[in-house]
């Protein structure tokens, strides 16, 4: 028998969280919140596209109807 070593719901819930978080940090500090200027357009499309990469991870690697948490 094979066993699904995919992390529950609330820990994929919490890794969105702080996805998100460290996302909006990290557009303000480097992104497209520093202005109209040619490096914060590209770092805010670089940044994007990796945080779109890590969402569809987690999203893709949670197992959405097991509420188990991240603390055994």
């Amino acid at each position: 028998m094979q066993q699904d070593n995919r992390k529950g719901c609330l820990e994929g819930l919490l890794q969105i969280g702080v996805l998100s978080a460290l996302f909006g940090w990290s557009e303000k500090k480097f992104g497209f919140g520093r202005g109209a200027s040619c490096t914060g357009c590209a770092f805010g499309i670089i940044l994007l596209i990796v945080f779109l990469i890590l969402l569809c991870n987690i999203i893709g690697g949670t197992d959405w109807f097991s509420l188990t948490s991240a603390i055994p």
